[in-house]
């Protein structure tokens, strides 16, 4: 028990990375000494007796061999992982003559964690980590202090390096919705307003010159004395691009709007939080059906990603997402450039909307003849700070202004839809949206 107690405040209190003699092997030393040097001069037995397994031990302790640099390194952690538990594994090589083996590790939420007492002739630690929430984090430090015989003789305490992971956004399992046809190509999953090759009839007419045979639609042109053909649909691809609004992250209780957060990346259940989550989610819809996704941070516009397609895509805007919400922050004006947007491609815009100007962003969007869809990530039924005697004042005022934001967007053309709805109500907003000769 005294052992364990010196070894933990030795790496607590810690010297450097070699070995060295602790307080404990000195003031044995000196008392063991010190005891039976006084028994045999006054010719006390009892002194002796207290005296002389002190200086046993010390000399016992001195006498064994102990060296080497002991070594700690943490296996199988990846650089990027899923919302959930996983599992990593310590390897130690404690050198030689070490007995006690002191090091740092996490029990119930990664970081730091305790300092356990192990037996140095450990080689492995497996280690089960849990991270509930997304975005990067420190998982374990295995600080460590190797002892030899009765902690009398360390090795540290040694400050190892921080493991970490990024944890991705979770994908929800959601149907993107009808999607508007890309102006380029005719090969994809959507239905184009042109005629083209799909299973889908369009329309039969007369034949003309040109037309191919094994389009004639013989019944047809049975009954009406000439030839007539099947027309189809073309099927297109769809060019999406996610527009996310980092700079603001607010929750439900109004009087934390300024209360920055330190311990997540975001604040949870906040409008960064589920904005970046309903952009993994929508990405990961698009990019199943084939289409190509981009990403543009609004207050940021460095950090956006070209569109493209495929798993790597996916794998790519979810950790972009994770850079976008690291550096969010106010930023005086969103920014959505049209060479940013490919023509005929769908804005979906991310924002709680609590101010003018990302709405007259999603408005110009529209302008350009572009399909935008408004995703409002504020949460409903916000709480007023009860610190002050005007909060429930302000509340309403608040609603009351993005109320008129939102349908001052629905009057410009734009698609708008909370994201507590999900996928019905974007479907439907999606198929009224990209209607062909719909006023705007």
């Amino acid at each position: 028990m005294n052992r364990g107690l010196r070894l933990r405040e030795a790496l607590t209190g810690g010297r450097g990375a070699h070995w060295h003699p602790t307080d404990a092997l000195v003031r044995g030393a000196a008392l063991g000494v010190g005891l039976v040097v006084s028994g045999g001069l006054l010719h006390r037995v009892e002194l002796v007796l207290f005296g002389a397994p002190l200086l046993i031990s010390t000399l016992v302790a001195l006498a064994t061999a102990v060296g080497g640099t002991p070594r700690v390194r943490v296996r199988g952690l990846p650089r990027t992982g899923e919302v959930g538990a996983a599992k990593s594994v310590v390897e130690v090589d404690p050198g030689v003559g070490a007995e006690v083996l002191a090091l740092r590790l996490p029990v119930d939420r990664p970081g730091p964690g305790p300092v356990h007492l192990l037996p140095a002739s450990l080689r492995e630690v497996e280690v089960v980590l849990r991270r509930d929430a997304w975005g990067e984090g420190v998982d374990l430090r295995p600080d460590h202090l190797v002892a030899g015989p009765d902690a009398l003789l360390v090795h540290g305490p040694v400050t190892a390096a921080e493991s970490g992971r990024v944890i991705l956004p979770p994908v929800h399992q959601l149907p993107a919705g009808l999607l508007p046809a890309r102006a380029r190509g005719l090969v994809g999953a959507h239905r184009a307003w042109r005629p083209g090759d799909s299973a889908e009839l369009r329309d039969i007419r007369a034949f003309q010159p040109g037309d191919r045979l094994r389009r004639v639609d013989w019944r047809v042109s049975l009954r009406a004395g000439n030839l007539h053909v099947r027309e189809h649909h073309a099927e297109a691809d769809a060019d999406v691009v996610l527009a996310l609004d980092t700079r603001f992250d607010v929750g439900r209780e109004v009087g934390e709007w300024s209360v920055a957060t330190h311990e997540t990346t975001t604040r949870p259940d906040g409008t960064l939080d589920l904005a970046v989550r309903a952009a993994a989610s929508l990405a990961a819809g698009y990019l199943r059906q084939g289409d190509r996704v981009g990403l543009v941070d609004l207050g940021r516009p460095q950090l956006g990603v070209r569109a493209g397609a495929g798993r790597r895509q996916l794998l790519r805007l979810r950790n972009q997402l994770v850079v976008c919400a690291r550096a969010a922050g106010w930023a005086q004006r969103p920014v959505l450039r049209a060479e940013q947007v490919p023509h005929g491609a769908l804005v979906v815009v991310l924002s709680p909307f609590l101010d003018a100007a990302v709405a007259e962003l999603a408005v110009h969007a529209a302008r350009r003849g572009n399909v935008v869809l408004a995703v409002d990530v504020l949460p409903e039924g916000l709480v007023p700070d009860e610190e002050t005697p005007w909060g429930a004042a302000v509340v309403r005022l608040l609603a009351l202004e993005h109320e008129v934001r939102l349908e001052a967007m629905r009057r410009h053309g734009v698609a708008v839809v909370t994201w507590d709805a999900r996928a019905a109500a974007i479907s439907g907003v999606l198929r009224e949206a990209a209607r062909p000769g719909r006023r705007r």
